[in-house]
């Protein structure tokens, strides 16, 4: 089974609070999305959070990040792993590059994990790579919005994300 590789970061100069999920999923990586499986809430809980409709339009959608000083990553460049579940993600993980993203991102204030297995790994690649300084940005884990996370309502999810949003801009 061969590596699967996430994509690189949305984030604009003035992000501020910067959201990570584990690794795209299938449909995500088959479209060059972030959160393209319809089953997934992210976007309906950022329209929500915003007040806003989040349009259809991919690149609108990742505009709207922008404009609200939110940035989009994955803990993980790349891993094998069969299917889209986070549980499925082998040993053999490779993080991202942290130590420069906050380098270039200097107004992160705020890192929210899309789900524990974010969280998790995370704090096992990436906290020992960091500075001081880069460890200090308070990190907060969210609720999953994927679809296979059903032990918790829509509703009950989007108040818990609010905190990106109300953290942004």
């Amino acid at each position: 089974m061969p590596l699967s590789f996430g994509f690189p970061p949305i984030a604009s100069p003035t992000a501020r609070v910067l959201v990570l999920g584990t690794l795209p999923g299938r449909l995500s990586l088959e479209r060059s999305e972030y959160y393209a499986n319809p089953q997934n809430g992210f976007w309906r809980i950022a329209n929500a959070c915003t007040g806003r409709d989040v349009p259809d339009d991919y690149a609108l959608r990742v505009a709207s990040l922008a404009e609200s000083q939110v940035a989009l990553w994955d803990v993980l460049a790349a891993a094998t792993r069969s299917g889209s579940l986070d549980s499925a993600i082998r040993d053999d993980a490779i993080p991202n590059n942290f130590g420069a993203f906050f380098h270039a991102h200097t107004r992160i204030k705020l890192v929210c994990f899309n789900g524990a297995t974010a969280a998790k790994l995370y704090r096992r690649h990436v906290v020992p790579t960091l500075t001081a300084d880069q460890n200090a940005i308070e990190l907060r884990t969210l609720p999953s919005t994927s679809g296979a996370h059903a032990a918790m309502s829509l509703v009950e999810k989007r108040k818990r994300w609010s905190v990106v949003w109300s953290s942004g801009g």
